[in-house]
């Protein structure tokens, strides 16, 4: 807990400085730590180093607001922190494998581009993170409210993986930016915080998809079509059973035996299978009890 309460001060400061090239000095003294030791917490728990970190936040604002504003390039390469077009241009590049007046030209989000930006602000500082196993317990037994619910279908990019249940948090930490990124480069709008579904289970495996629900408008998705290891997928409509988790993710079994006790006890059966939708950034809640997952399961009578 205590590493993760150093991170979050790390991960809140960056993303407030959208205009800044954050250095590690100052990070490391959001943590409280020595660069070095900043440096191997960061990384250990992102996945990446504190530069590529703080990059990668810059050019995905850059990204977004090239199809969200009208500011010309330069302007929003300084807005973001980068002292020069040609920087900008060569860190782009990188990331998106095509120039900045390429990606402004070839994407088109029309309504959804501004709900798309803000969701890659909120997201991006902790597109790794959903899942993290703080390898703790809280002492708290929790009660689940659970009630039917009608919901809609709903457009997905998930990537596909079989692991050992002891690998969900590290499958989705690694799959989850590949999907996010994805949606970036293609112009698809991500709609809302990510998604983990369980497609298959058995005794220390599971089959699952992972990735974020999307924007498509009527005749654009296909479900099943994929892009290399993203695919393209849809949330089932219809009766679920749902129930809101709060607290760490590493807990979160709990809430799916809620679920599996009262469909047992109101007589309906599962009719398909359940996944857990994040419904806030981890990135903003130093005290993981706040962390909000709301799990569904598919009914049938």
């Amino acid at each position: 807990m205590t590493d993760w309460k150093k991170l979050q001060r790390a991960l809140e400061f960056a993303s407030q400085k959208p205009d800044t090239n954050v250095r590690l000095s100052d990070l490391a003294a959001e943590t409280g730590q020595s660069p070095f030791h900043a440096h191997r917490t960061l990384r250990a728990v992102l996945g990446e180093t504190p530069k590529h970190f703080t990059l990668r936040l810059r050019v995905d604002r850059a990204a977004a607001a090239l199809i969200s504003s009208s500011a010309s390039i330069l302007e929003i390469a300084l807005d973001c922190g980068f002292e020069s077009h040609e920087a900008f241009c060569r860190a782009f590049r990188r990331r998106f494998r095509m120039s900045p007046s390429a990606y402004r030209k070839s994407v088109r989000m029309g309504p959804d581009a501004d709900e798309h930006a803000d969701l890659v602000d909120q997201i991006g500082p902790c597109v790794g993170l959903y899942r993290i196993n703080l390898n703790e317990r809280s002492q708290k037994s929790m009660e689940y409210s659970v009630s039917r619910k009608d919901l809609a279908a709903q457009p997905v990019l998930v990537v596909r993986r079989r692991v050992r249940t002891s690998e969900i948090a590290a499958t989705i930490a690694a799959e989850l930016p590949k999907v996010f990124l994805h949606a970036q480069q293609r112009g698809i709008a991500i709609a809302d915080f990510p998604i983990t579904r369980y497609v298959e289970t058995s005794v220390g495996m599971v089959t699952l998809e992972t990735g974020m629900r999307v924007t498509a408008h009527s005749g654009e998705w296909t479900a099943a079509k994929s892009e290399g290891d993203v695919l393209r997928e849809t949330l089932p409509g219809g009766p679920a059973a749902v129930t809101i988790h709060s607290g760490p993710y590493d807990q979160l079994p709990a809430a799916y035996a809620a679920l599996e006790e009262w469909m047992a006890a109101n007589d309906f059966r599962p009719a398909g299978p359940p996944w857990e939708a994040y419904l806030n950034d981890p990135a903003d809640h130093a005290n993981p009890e706040d962390w909000k997952t709301e799990v569904c399961w598919p009914v049938g009578s």
